[in-house]
Parts: C-alpha cells; structure tokens; sequence
C-alpha cells in the first residue's frame, strides 16, 4: 500500500513494486487522480491524510480486497510551507503537521495491528535529508520530518520484538512535483512581500518558483532512485532503520556526525 501515488516518488514507486511483481495499492489524494491511476491498471483507494474518513475507508478497501492481509505499507504523501519561521501561520504549521505526521501517524496506527495479527510486515516511511538536517526557509517542513524521524525510531524500538519492521527513506534533491507544490503552499500562507524576508524571497524562493519543473537542482536524481531504495527496504530479510537517497543525503550525514553544530549551521548558511 503506497499513499501520494498522483505524481513523482509515490507514482514511480507504484509502478517499480509492481513490476516486481507486488500487487500493489496505489492511493491519491483525489479522487481524480485515483480515476487515472486505475486507468494504469491499479487498485486506487482515496486516501487524504487531512481526512479522517478517507484513510478510514481506503484503509477499509485494501483490507476488504485483500482479505485482511497488508504485507507492506510506504507512507509517502507529503507536503512543504517554505518561508522563514516567524513567517509561517500557526494554521499554516498546524496544517503541515497534519499532512506529514499525523495522518501518517492514524494510518499507520491502524495497519500496525493488522501486521501483528499475521506476524509479519513493512512500515516503509519516506521521509528527507530535512529529516536531520536544517536549511534556511524550510523550518514547517524539516519540523514534519523531524519528528517523523523520531516518531519512527520509537515504533521501530517498540516493535523489536516482532517481525515488524520499520524503515526511513531519506532521499536529498528528487525530480518531482514538490517545487510547483511548494509554491501554492508559500502563496497560500506566506504574506511574503510585507516580511522582513522579502527581498531573500524574491530573490531566492519567488525567482525558483518561476522555473520549469525541468531545471533540476545540483545532484538531483529521479524518482526510481527512491523506488530502488523501497525495493530493498520492503524484500531485505533485515532491512536496515535508514536508507539514504542522492549524494547530498549522503554527505549531509556524515557532515552531521562528523562536524560540531556551529560549523554545520555555518556550511548549511552558506548553501
């Protein structure tokens, strides 16, 4: 069962798993994208994370189609709010955590026991190199994928004594929608243009809202660098707790063990 499935990570992760020969739920947040995902030939139950009723029912519909069976479950939707700290609504923030942790949290809530009745599963979690590293203008979202980290390692502890197990995915810079997302976010939130920020967010934020989703960022990669990733997190006979994805996914976690915190906020400040 793989959740934001309408475009980038979640689409490319769909058709990977099935091509390995999984059978495969693909949920969207609309109902409209789930309508062109089973044109794909798959099975699209609606599933919003800001929507109670949804992971309810969609829920209900893997496990009514599958027999009450889920072998692995990839939590992926999610969302970003750029701008800087004192920027962001406390609605804007409260809605964000929605999005990325707490609708992740009720669903996994409900699979976990289902996975402990059978005696086995997955809980795959994509997560970001944001999940334990800062950077400038991201504050809501590396918020989200801190304490998703956190929120992870306790479920990963607390289920140790099952065959149970929990993975992070950690991926840097991917090709996907997130940049055109991003934006609608900022606009929606942000009253960008009376903030103390304005000129950095018109030069940085507002000027890279306007590029194509076709200039990617340094070191970026596609989405199948993800799915590989997923793969081995879903079929290894011991997966590991953290799968790193991109180059900088890599650097920035040794940079982090590695260096004491005044030099590692120096480098992140200087891009």
């Amino acid at each position: 069962m793989i959740t934001g499935c309408s475009t980038g990570i979640g689409y490319d992760a769909a058709k990977t798993m099935r091509a390995a020969g999984w059978r495969v739920f693909a949920s969207c947040r609309k109902q409209e994208d789930c309508n062109l995902m089973v044109r794909e030939g798959f099975e699209s139950p609606r599933i919003d994370y800001c929507d109670v009723k949804s992971i309810e029912t969609g829920l209900g519909e893997v496990l009514s189609a599958t027999e009450g069976c889920i072998d692995a479950l990839f939590n992926n939707g999610a969302r970003g709010l750029p701008g800087a700290i004192e920027d962001i609504p406390t609605d804007g923030l409260r809605d964000l955590m929605e999005s990325n942790l707490i609708g992740w949290h009720d669903l996994t809530r409900r699979v976990v026991p289902i996975m402990r009745d059978q005696g086995y599963g997955r809980i795959i979690l994509c997560s970001s190199v944001l999940g334990y590293v800062p950077m400038r203008y991201r504050g809501a979202y590396v918020a989200t994928k801190y304490a998703l980290e956190g929120w992870a390692d306790c479920l990963r502890i607390e289920l140790r004594d099952t065959q149970i197990y929990t993975c992070l995915i950690e991926p840097g810079p991917i090709t996907s929608a997130l940049r055109r997302n991003n934006a609608a976010q900022f606009f929606k939130w942000i009253d960008w243009e009376n903030s103390h920020f304005a000129a950095n967010y018109r030069a940085t934020l507002v000027e890279r809202f306007d590029e194509t989703e076709s200039s990617p960022d340094a070191f970026e990669l596609p989405a199948s660098a993800v799915s590989s990733k997923l793969l081995k997190a879903a079929t290894a006979t011991r997966p590991r707790a953290r799968y790193y994805v991109t180059a900088p996914a890599y650097v920035m976690g040794y940079l982090r063990r590695l260096l004491p915190t005044v030099w590692l906020d120096w480098l992140i400040a200087k891009g």
